[in-house]
């Protein structure tokens, strides 16, 4: 997109949202401090690199578009791409089957050494790294539990698991200077109808306290614990669920995990993170887009993305909510994906940074609805875009959809080869 009708349309959205009391400048440094963290599992449709066993827990990717990651190296070339159209500084989110295993891999004894080379390549990008545990796609998860298992040499070997991702947690953290966020998700539960929903749930509460026992400085390492409803092989009753994981949070000062497809269809987490926040210190956000349910479709800039958005903007909870992604589309290009879904959730926040916060509240306070929803309407048509493709540019990053075509150049001379 040529440079100098970027800046010109800049210029003329800079005035139209001054008049609005709004400092566009302001709003674009702001939203260079806010990093959204990059799922890798989108590069390989959560495949990993210990060995070629099925998917389980009720993960499932569909499609089979060609060029995914078969290894470490080109993962993170994947990423290094993906990165580059992609303005702002962010992070990367691994999970333990993504490590560098050299034929010998060890779900039970996550080793540190397996993600030095992960390290390095953060420490050279300047990003920062986050980490979760992989209770899944293992035949030690074959019975449908894990950590809630009633089998004490099933729920040792998770346990064992959990404790020695803290630790590449805590790794991370030290060599990085910025705390890793390691998040807990289990895919525990029944297909039919239980009778020992409690006796299920307190073992988990006791693995997890074992699990967590060691204490890890946040400064280096935080923990998250991931709730959901249901899954594929857990319909009836899913051991984790929300209000388990709310309580736990609470009562054990952990990160709550809210995912996007975790909950009832007409149920959105951007309605609950002001609740949450009351009592849990921070918030971790896995960001994808059901339809129906948890399909971990592409996120894209609709109104839901943008609510999410708002509540973190509106209350300034930008240092309490860490933002992840977590979709996986295996029918496009996954590269493609990764940006597609990464900059519309950094749009969104930039809209939501670009709205007169202040103004709408006062309008709320003084019992004038009319203004606030004539104003909120208002604002979808004001020129974001503008500024958007401002920040694009001034990042060093593609424009409009300029990006696509790079995309495209990559997928011929390099994905196509694989």
């Amino acid at each position: 997109m040529n440079e100098q009708y970027v800046n010109k349309n800049y210029d003329s959205a800079k005035e139209a949202y001054a008049a609005l009391g709004v400092d566009t400048d302001a709003a674009i440094e702001a939203l260079k401090k806010i990093p959204v963290s990059l799922h890798c599992w989108q590069g390989d449709d959560v495949g990993g690199f210990e060995s070629d066993c099925d998917l389980s827990g009720g993960i499932q990717a569909t499609g089979n578009y060609p060029g995914k990651a078969t290894n470490a190296c080109q993962l993170r070339q994947d990423l290094d791409k993906a990165l580059s159209l992609i303005p702002g500084t962010h992070r990367v989110n691994l999970h333990a089957i993504y490590g560098e295993f050299d034929g010998k891999p060890d779900r039970r004894h996550v080793s540190i050494d397996s993600f030095k080379g992960w390290a390095q390549w953060a420490k050279d990008k300047g990003l920062g790294l986050d980490f979760n545990g992989t209770f899944f796609s293992h035949p030690m998860a074959d019975s449908g539990f894990t950590l809630s298992s009633k089998d004490k040499d099933i729920r040792s070997f998770w346990i064992d698991h959990g404790k020695s991702c803290r630790k590449v947690g805590e790794y991370f953290g030290k060599e990085l200077g910025k705390p890793c966020v390691t998040n807990v998700w289990v895919p525990d539960g029944y297909k039919d109808i239980p009778i020992d929903r409690s006796g299920h749930r307190a073992i988990l509460e006791k693995s997890l306290d074992e699990m967590f026992a060691e204490d890890i400085s946040p400064e280096h390492n935080l923990d998250a614990v991931e709730c959901k409803l249901f899954g594929i092989g857990s319909e009836s009753c899913t051991i984790g669920s929300h209000e388990f994981y709310m309580g736990y949070a609470m009562k054990n000062n952990k990160l709550l995990c809210l995912d996007a497809g975790h909950f009832h269809p007409t149920e959105v987490i951007s309605d609950k993170l002001s609740s949450c926040l009351l009592y849990i210190d921070r918030l971790l956000l896995h960001v994808s887009r059901p339809v129906r349910w948890d399909s971990d479709h592409v996120v894209i800039f609709n109104e839901e993305l943008q609510y999410i958005a708002q509540e973190v903007i509106r209350n300034n909870f930008q240092s309490r909510v860490h933002i992840g992604l977590d979709f996986f589309d295996a029918s496009i290009n996954r590269i493609a994906a990764w940006v597609i879904g990464t900059r519309a959730m950094i749009k969104a926040l930039l809209t939501a940074l670009l709205e007169p916060s202040q103004m709408l509240k006062e309008a709320e306070e003084a019992g004038d609805f009319t203004k606030r929803l004539a104003m909120l309407e208002e604002l979808k048509s004001m020129p974001f875009g503008a500024v958007w493709d401002y920040y694009c540019l001034k990042s060093g990053t593609p424009a409009g959809a300029d990006w696509l075509a790079e995309v495209k150049d990559y997928e011929n001379a390099v994905l196509s080869k694989r």
